[in-house]
């Protein structure tokens, strides 16, 4: 029998800038549900955050914010976190293991490996887990844990409409994004973060739904966390000429200081490993780790947006703002890499704030503008993500005027992190796990490449109107594994390979019938020299031809044939241009 045996597709596929349908009409209208429930789901948390926080500490019922600042140093200080962390531990045994972490691996790894599919376990424990673990002093943000649990809401609602699993990831993205929004009121950044580290593509069909839910966010936000950014801050420092390549220096210490805190993270994880106890102990040791921080400085426990607030308006001296960059790094650390829940994104904001404010106290202008400057550094270097980095602190300060000085010390820090460490805070949990996650971009050359420049033009065919014996004599002296079979007109028929001719022979088939009659039967899909060898593979994948005929898209004539072989020499393409680029890189290095 010949080599093709289905029908190929109805019709080609229409050459575009994208691929895209009025499914997308669909997708945003349920982004915009989900946009609802990613932005209740974080005004749910921060009240649950707010009320665990109130009881334990001040033993009052009250949903309202509050710091920690306040709180008195004593033994129940370094009591409550350890029980905290024990809640946790137990919630995370009994209930699901994926509430542990910030959140953010997670997400990354339901997309990949999971198909975007949450369980309703994760919706619920994730954020309850995450108000426990913040309100009994947790040194952690809200965001990791809205972003998990915006996230769980969009796959679920995904999953109840039977989506597929492309769908399902861009309403999973969609929870995600509206739940930041909701938060810090940062809708840009909060789809570029989607962007840089969720969706794994830039296409209208997952960008546009994942904005509408962005949007639908900040229409909400104003009812029911108020208007306005979340630390309103305008510094205009005037910098000299140089100021720019001071603002570079800061992003350079900003990334280095996020490499060695990725180090000792994992190291401090390593060495939980290592423990002779169950991992579900281990969030209380590390809770014990964030009380006695919390009796060197009280204002290291919790979220400390207050904290933030200060650094950007210069209400802090020298010997404080070393302390909290000191305790907060520690306790940060050790309780992150024992396993409990809490975000990552406000503690790298004090953190890399406190950095830039005392880089800052030996530059010109305002401490504060630093201390925003390290902020966004911080986040882009340590996230691997700088247009975030850059748009998260205009947007939670809502100063414009320094978006070049935030955009140079992003890209410095992330230039850094990039070169220092092949694995980011991210998605170096995912690594561990034994999976590999690549986040470079690129156009995929199998969409740009034509079929006319890979097929082999000079082709060996066998005519339909050949005496089957004659075939198989001729395809047994040949030299090719299978042959196209083409009318009087040069026209295609069909596609006969070697193991044919021996099914035939063993068959003891009629040797005077004609090769025509024999695979007139036959569907044969074709290709023409203007189709992308996109399209070939994907006809290559659903008809099951590994070679393909390449007619003429006017007259239908065979003008060449295109093998798995030829397609393969597109990649391998591509790895020779990069191949000579290094390969010219070592030889102007060795030069030098």
């Amino acid at each position: 029998m010949p080599v093709s045996k289905a029908a190929p597709p109805a019709g080609r596929r229409v050459l575009g800038d994208f691929r895209t349908d009025r499914r997308l009409f669909v997708l945003c209208a349920m982004a915009v549900v989900v946009g609802l429930g990613g932005t209740v789901a974080a005004w749910g948390l921060l009240a649950l955050v707010a009320f665990v926080t109130n009881l334990v500490w001040f033993g009052r019922i009250d949903v309202g914010a509050t710091s920690l600042a306040g709180a008195t140093p004593s033994l129940w200080m370094v009591c409550v976190p350890p029980l905290g962390g024990l809640a946790i531990g137990l919630m995370a045994r009994l209930g699901s293991e994926k509430i542990r972490g910030h959140g953010i691996p997670e997400a990354i790894e339901a997309i990949l490996i999971g198909g975007s599919r949450m369980s309703p376990k994760v919706a619920v424990l994730k954020p309850v887990s995450s108000a426990i673990s913040i309100g009994t002093g947790g040194p952690f943000g809200a965001e990791g844990p809205i972003i998990m649990t915006g996230g769980a809401i969009g796959s679920l609602f995904a999953q109840f409409f039977h989506l597929s699993a492309a769908e399902r990831k861009t309403l999973l993205v969609a929870g995600a994004a509206a739940g930041m929004t909701a938060i810090f009121g940062t809708p840009v950044a909060a789809v570029l973060l989607a962007v840089e580290l969720l969706l794994f593509e830039w296409r209208p069909r997952s960008f546009i739904p994942v904005a509408a839910a962005a949007v639908t966010a900040t229409m909400l936000r104003p009812s029911l966390f108020g208007a306005g950014p979340l630390f309103p801050f305008a510094a205009d420092p005037a910098l000299p000429w140089w100021g720019l390549a001071a603002c570079v220096g800061v992003g350079l210490a900003a990334g280095l200081l996020s490499g060695v805190l990725t180090t000792l993270l994992y190291a401090l994880e390593d060495a939980f490993e290592r423990l002779p106890i169950h991992w579900m102990w281990w969030p209380a040791l590390g809770g014990l780790a964030v009380g006695l921080g919390g009796l060197v400085e009280p204002r290291a426990l919790g979220v400390g947006y207050d904290v933030i607030a200060d650094l950007l308006g210069g209400h802090m001296v020298l010997t404080a703002v070393l302390l909290i960059l000191v305790v907060k790094a520690a306790i940060w650390l050790v309780a992150l890499s024992s396993g409990t829940s809490g975000g990552v994104l406000a503690p790298l904001l004090i953190l890399g704030g406190a950095m830039g404010w005392l880089a800052g106290s030996a530059l010109p202008g305002d401490p504060g503008f630093w201390a925003l400057l390290g902020m966004a550094a911080m986040l882009g270097g340590t996230m691997r993500a700088p247009l975030t980095g850059t748009l998260f602190a205009v947007e939670l300060t809502g100063d414009v005027h320094a978006l070049p000085a935030l955009l140079a010390a992003s890209a410095a820090a992330y230039a850094v992190t990039v070169l220092l460490l092949k694995r980011s805070i991210l998605t170096e949990k995912i690594a561990r796990r034994g999976q590999h996650v690549t986040r470079e971009y690129g156009i995929d050359p199998y969409e740009f490449t034509r079929v006319a420049e890979i097929m082999v033009a000079s082709v060996d065919t066998l005519g339909a109107d050949m005496p089957v014996a004659d075939a198989v004599a001729a395809m047994e002296a040949g030299r090719h594994h299978a042959y196209p079979v083409v009318d009087g007109e040069n026209r295609p028929v069909g596609l006969v390979t070697r193991g044919d001719a021996l099914l035939w022979r063993t068959d003891g088939c009629d040797g005077s019938e004609r090769l025509g009659e024999r695979v007139s039967d036959a569907s044969l899909a074709v290709v023409h020299p203007g189709d992308v060898t996109a399209h070939a593979l994907d006809l290559m994948l659903t008809t099951g031809q590994g070679r393909l005929p390449v007619t003429d898209a006017e007259s239908g004539t065979l003008v060449g044939l295109v093998t798995r072989k030829d397609l393969l020499q597109v990649r391998a393409a591509v790895n020779r241009s990069e191949a000579e680029r290094q390969a010219t890189f070592v030889r102007r290095r060795r030069a030098a």
